[in-house]
């Protein structure tokens, strides 16, 4: 591990510039960037990807296999509050190669391992309760739709029915809400905590004020997110070996833009 990252923890508190403008043009140029870097490092990109690829099929096989396919559904629409823990890594990809230093699996895992000591565990402590709370959540719609009726083998005539299509419609909304709501927390909160000295609440509340600075391309760039998550995830989650690295590298050139 080098220098940089042995003395980190030890680093007084960072100041945090003004949040700045951006617009929907920038969006474009941010993907591209993003884009750019995964083409550069494409086998870091692939790596991280992995995990989340083989969790999903693991967990789509499980529920199969329980005859409980349904429940992989909520499990799909919480998906995009754990995927910036795969960018993680590819933040440290995107600095190094905006600082013109040298790309190492030692020197970005010792980054990826280094955050046990900062503020990153605190981060993914308040998204995993986010996401349990979610599938609390979920299990609760369900319950009060169809009260403790099994899910049998007609699924789909179940979410077609009158009371199925009621609670697609609640449980779309109200997840939805709880995306935006963690979306806003955590889309420039992650590369923050990486690149400066910041606590976990500081980090979160800039992240908030600049999302609500930008509102209109935030809100462009989450749901560009989410379809983007969406088709990566539909052909097996094979698709999420490119979607996933692009996104990430492109949340770092968000953040940089934001924050400069």
């Amino acid at each position: 591990m080098d220098d940089k990252m042995t003395q980190q923890a030890h680093l007084p508190p960072s100041d945090i510039p003004e949040p700045q403008a951006i617009g929907v043009s920038d969006l474009r140029v941010i993907l591209q960037a993003g884009l750019r870097d995964f083409m550069r490092a494409p086998v870091y990109g692939i790596a991280f990807s992995l995990v989340y690829v083989l969790g999903g099929l693991i967990l789509y096989a499980v529920f199969l296999a329980s005859g409980q396919s349904w429940w992989f559904i909520p499990i799909a629409v919480g998906f995009p509050l754990l995927a910036p823990f795969a960018a993680t890594g590819l933040y440290e990809v995107s600095r190094r190669l905006e600082q013109g230093e040298a790309l190492s699996w030692s020197a970005v895992a010792g980054c990826v391992l280094a955050q046990k000591d900062r503020q990153v565990p605190s981060m993914a402590m308040v998204i995993m309760l986010a996401f349990m709370f979610w599938v609390f959540v979920a299990h609760t719609i369900f319950a009060l739709f169809f009260g403790l009726q099994p899910i049998t083998s007609s699924t789909t005539d179940m979410l077609l029915s009158g009371p199925g299509l009621m609670m697609l419609l609640v449980g779309g909304t109200i997840g939805g809400v709880m995306a935006a709501v963690m979306f806003a927390l955590t889309v420039i909160s992650l590369p923050l905590l990486l690149d400066r000295e910041v606590d976990f609440i500081t980090a979160m509340i800039t992240s908030f004020g600049v999302v609500m600075k930008n509102f209109g391309p935030m809100v462009i760039w989450a749901g560009l997110i989410a379809a983007l998550l969406f088709v990566g995830m539909l052909p097996l989650f094979l698709g999420l070996f490119v979607i996933l690295p692009v996104l990430g590298h492109a949340t770092w050139h968000l953040y940089r833009r934001a924050l400069p």
